[in-house]
């Protein structure tokens, strides 16, 4: 290491005391704590996304949110250059950096960490990180002690792309490497044309049914509720009436959002019993949750809960629809087959009867340890792999050689069988591949999903939560 580099680790990490007496853990969420004690820890984060982008000559992303927690904790994690977390062979290294002592202990741990590693820290080699935070307000100078530590490594340059979703940095570092744009309007535009070009593929005969096209969404008073606000002006065939969006006044994540709502199973602030018979969603903090709920008749208070199992099975449900479409033997014989393997992945928090449900349906289920990274791990080992918590997050992963067939096979479907109803599943499928973010669990872009499919099925979320039911559980925590 330069004298240069080392001098300016040294400076940089005396300005940052740890905090004394607190351990902390990188975990699924990165690290996350009260935000008063966060300055050192969000610091040298920014120096570990400084050394894992100079290690795998990537753009990665550095994240600053404590999700669904309450208002005064903060959290910060990192964005793997694939759109996905942080590989899990770093955390050990970011537990021992974030709780070293002196500078001189901090300094040490590094020296040994490059080394290991040979992640060139001569200056030669560039590092970009794209930052971005939600709307608490101890995100700005947490922010900047991030761009400060990423300042310390040399040729590290730290772009801030200031309020974002949490999915929205994670698609952004996956789209950013991919050679695509990865600015905020590519984002929406990614996901409204992939939204509307799923209406279009609407059955005539569901399209004159008249299905309500409303959806009020309880926006957590976070992120998530203004972003909403910019998406839904550019969607016609949707009503999005969003609440909580952050600007009335209301505390974030007080007793509304998600994670409140799933696991509480009633009303979140601002809605009440004139709200019977709507459908209704609500996000978490960061947006990166997603659960649907209606009022009953017979309580103010209490919901009827569409949780992560059951948009899973929608989902699921959907995309095995319209396989069997696309695999049909049709009138023409086309060479090009190739069956997917099409996987739905849950944890032990899944209730059974969404297990049950599911194997039912013909479909094939894995099981793996609680916790995002070990299901999207799972999901990746198939050709579509669908995965969900009950608590609202999850997503749907396509591999890239399923996708490269099912191009050709709508081009060749195209020629052969323009209209057809396969080349209709066709385009469905590859307009689910680029409206679902297929970094992260997002909820903007599943909140999309189940409403064009609750059109194209002609559903009310009444009729999607008959589906199965429940069987009795209570969480707690």
């Amino acid at each position: 290491m330069k004298e240069e580099q080392r001098l300016l680790l040294l400076h940089s990490s005396s300005l940052f005391s740890p905090p004394q007496g607190v351990k902390l853990s990188y975990g699924t969420a990165g690290f996350r704590a009260d935000a008063s004690i966060l300055k050192s820890t969000v610091h040298r984060v920014g120096i570990l996304a400084a050394l894992r982008s100079l290690k795998t000559q990537s753009v990665v992303g550095l994240m600053i949110t404590a999700s669904h927690n309450k208002v005064t904790d903060n959290g910060v994690k990192i964005v793997d250059p694939s759109g996905g977390m942080l590989t899990q062979e770093w955390e050990p290294f970011a537990d021992r950096l974030a709780n070293a002592q002196t500078p001189e202990a901090f300094l040490s741990l590094i020296t040994e960490f490059v080394e290991k590693e040979k992640i060139p820290l001569d200056g030669v080699q560039s590092a970009e990180i794209l930052l971005g935070r939600d709307t608490r307000p101890s995100g700005e100078s947490l922010l900047e002690a991030a761009k400060q530590g990423i300042s310390s490594i040399l040729g590290a340059i730290a772009l801030d792309l200031g309020i974002l979703t949490t999915p929205q940095l994670h698609w952004m570092v996956r789209a950013r490497n991919k050679g695509m744009k990865a600015t905020e309007p590519a984002y929406f535009e990614q996901i409204s044309s992939s939204f509307r070009c799923l209406v279009d593929l609407i059955p005539n005969e569901t399209k004159s049914s008249k299905m309500d096209n409303t959806v009020v969404v309880d926006g957590a008073d976070g992120v998530g509720g203004e972003k909403l606000e910019v998406l839904k002006n550019m969607l016609t065939s949707l009503v999005i009436e969003v609440r909580n969006t952050g600007k009335g006044g209301g505390i974030l994540n007080d007793g509304v959002g998600a994670d409140y709502v799933q696991k509480e199973k009633v009303v979140p602030r601002g809605f009440c019993s004139n709200d019977v018979g709507l459908r209704c969603a609500s996000l978490d903090g960061d947006a990166d949750r997603l659960v649907y709920f209606s009022v009953p008749t017979n309580s103010s208070r209490k919901i009827d809960l569409v949780d992560g199992d059951k948009i899973l099975s929608l989902f699921a449900l959907f995309i095995k629809e319209q396989l069997s479409i696309l695999t049909k033997e049709g009138t023409e014989k086309l060479d090009n087959s190739y069956h997917a393997r099409l996987g739905v992945i849950q944890t032990a928090y899944a209730n059974g009867a969404s297990t049950d449900y599911l194997k039912q349906s013909g479909l094939e289920v894995i099981f793996t340890p609680t916790g995002v990274k070990h299901l999207h791990e799972k999901a990746a080992q198939f050709d579509i792999g669908i995965y969900f918590e009950a608590n609202g997050h999850g997503t749907i992963l396509f591999s890239e050689s399923w996708l490269s067939w099912l191009e050709a096979r709508n081009n060749e479907l195209g020629l052969a069988s323009e209209g057809s109803e396969q080349q209709k599943a066709a385009l469905r499928l590859l307009s689910v591949s680029k409206l679902i973010n297929q970094a992260v669990g997002d909820a903007l872009s599943c909140l999309l999903l189940v409403e064009v499919i609750l059109q194209h099925k002609g559903w009310s979320i009444h009729k999607w939560n008959e589906l199965y039911q429940d069987l009795p559980s209570r969480q707690l925590k």
